[in-house]
């Protein structure tokens, strides 16, 4: 081994020095990952990822099975990175699971870690922004949306107008173009009686349209994955002011997606 030599080196403490961010996704997924690299570009804040294995087709059934391989995939993210938070990256899923058993699975894997998925994150985003009204659009079924709105209405907000694409093929969801979510938001978010709107499913892509629909309306709109990226990074202890330091030189303000970015977690 001639010209070979042995380097010295040292160690730092690695990425995520001011948070670490853990996320399973669904194996279908096309949207999440991408949209929480746009609003997750905040210096300090490192994001990993673990896949779980679900149906292309989103049924009651197919989401219940999820629960069965829930654990692996929360395994998958290693103990020793020791998680600031993991969000479980499935609004339906958490309503028909439970948001509390989602929680439960993956804090036996990663018991020191604060956990979150876009169902619980959407009420926190709601209390944050006193949202009590609101209209909910999602990609689902009737029986699947009608589970979700019963879920939020149970918790207190009650969902005054119901829009639904009635879409099993969660491939198909992905594929669903930016001017039908737009148009979707604003008919629905029109009506008066509604003081926000929510836009339900991971791989609806939604944090491209937030501002501008926002604009449109003069309400508050809230997606999944907006609401679980916020609710993360808050409870890994990443504040709103500390968030738009943090991401100044290196990406995008967060304030383009959504007024939910500038809100702090509820009381």
């Amino acid at each position: 081994m001639d010209h070979v030599q042995q380097l010295p080196y040292s160690n730092d403490a690695g990425l995520g020095q001011t948070a670490k961010i853990g996320l399973i996704v669904l194996q279908t997924d096309q949207t999440l990952e991408d949209e929480f690299r746009q609003m997750l570009v905040i210096d300090g804040v490192a994001c990993y990822h673990s896949r779980i294995a679900n149906a292309m087709h989103v049924t009651p059934q197919t989401l219940v099975q999820m629960q069965i391989d829930l654990p692996l995939a929360a395994r998958l993210l290693p103990q020793a990175f020791a998680f600031d938070a993991i969000g479980y990256g499935c609004t339906s899923g958490a309503t028909i699971i439970g948001e509390a058993q989602v929680a439960q699975l993956i804090l036996a894997e990663h018991p020191s870690a604060k956990v979150s998925n876009p169902l619980t994150a959407c009420k926190a985003a709601c209390g944050a922004l006193k949202l009590n009204n609101i209209a909910l659009l999602t990609p689902y079924s009737p029986h699947v949306t009608q589970a979700l709105s019963d879920n939020l209405n149970a918790s207190g907000i009650k969902v005054c107008r119901t829009g639904y694409y009635d879409i099993e093929d969660d491939f198909t969801v992905g594929r669903v173009d930016a001017s039908s979510i737009f148009n979707a938001i604003v008919a629905l978010g029109a009506h008066a009686e509604c003081d926000g709107v929510f836009v339900s499913c991971t791989s609806l892509r939604v944090a491209n349209i937030i501002h501008r629909a926002e604009q449109k309306l003069g309400k508050p709109v809230i997606s999944s994955n907006q609401a679980l990226a916020w609710h993360l990074l808050r409870l890994s202890g990443v504040s709103h002011k500390s968030a738009q330091k943090l991401s100044q030189k290196t990406g995008p303000k967060l304030g383009q997606f959504g007024t939910l970015f500038n809100q702090p977690l509820p009381n």
